[in-house]
């Protein structure tokens, strides 16, 4: 499948003028020129697109995401300064992350894990500030602000522990090439509004949005690289064929 240049700004959220910019200083070239002086792009230029976008949300230079992408040595310095960057973030999550480990382990075994333990070291104050950037972030893009004191810790964990299984089988899905028609790539997403409780299409529309905004398409790439589109188009694809 190609994309027009247009679509593709619409898509990433970028502008035709940044793509076009890309393409002078040798960064994103598109696969084929027609005839008619239209630039196309295909699923691989996407993809490398959304690497740019992933380097661009951490403050890397253009030429700096050059060195990245291109040159084996320098990526590797550009990683580390990365690794830096998000070890932040890293921290906001490794409760999360150890709880549920707990948690799995108490499943695997049968026993019933103790509610007031899980999800430990997220009580109400630290979700408030676990939400703290992506607050300032929406108020300041779009004058919404979540109501952090209305926040229920026992409902924001469970709503992390699905959301977690949700995005690491879309991120392994990603990683296998697992195509957003498979069968299991449908069934995980069915699932998942069952729980968000919206339809196939506000599921559509919000993945969209992870896509075009720039903190939460930088959220998603941060666990896999291309996630935010294959997110989006396995979502589109499946409003498509549900009609509601």
């Amino acid at each position: 499948m190609t994309y027009t240049v247009q679509e593709v700004a619409n898509l990433s959220g970028t502008t035709v003028k940044t793509l076009y910019h890309y393409q002078k200083v040798g960064l994103l070239f598109p696969h084929m020129i027609g005839e008619n002086g239209y630039r196309y792009y295909t699923d691989k230029e996407l993809i490398r697109l959304q690497q740019i976008l992933f380097y661009r949300e951490l403050d890397f230079s253009l030429e700096q995401i050059k060195m990245a992408l291109e040159n084996e040595p320098n990526q590797l310095k550009c990683l580390k300064k990365q690794k830096s960057l998000l070890s932040t973030r890293k921290e906001r999550l490794s409760a999360i992350l150890n709880t549920l480990d707990e948690a799995i382990s108490h499943a695997q075994k049968g026993v019933p894990m103790n509610t007031e333990k899980m999800f430990t070291g997220l009580n109400k104050a630290e979700w408030g500030d676990a939400l703290k950037d992506q607050n300032e972030h929406l108020q300041k893009e779009y004058g919404f602000s979540l109501d952090t004191a209305a926040i229920s810790a026992d409902t924001m964990n469970e709503n992390a522990q699905e959301a977690i299984q949700f995005m690491s089988f879309m991120a392994k899905s990603l990683k296998e090439n697992v195509s957003v028609n498979d069968r299991t790539v449908i069934t995980a997403i069915h699932k998942h509004i069952e729980f968000l409780n919206i339809n196939a299409k506000g599921f559509a529309k919000q993945s969209h949005f992870f896509l075009t905004d720039n903190f939460h398409r930088s959220m998603l790439e941060q666990q896999q690289v291309g996630l935010s589109y294959y997110l989006y188009i396995a979502a589109d694809k499946y409003a498509e064929s549900n009609n509601n």
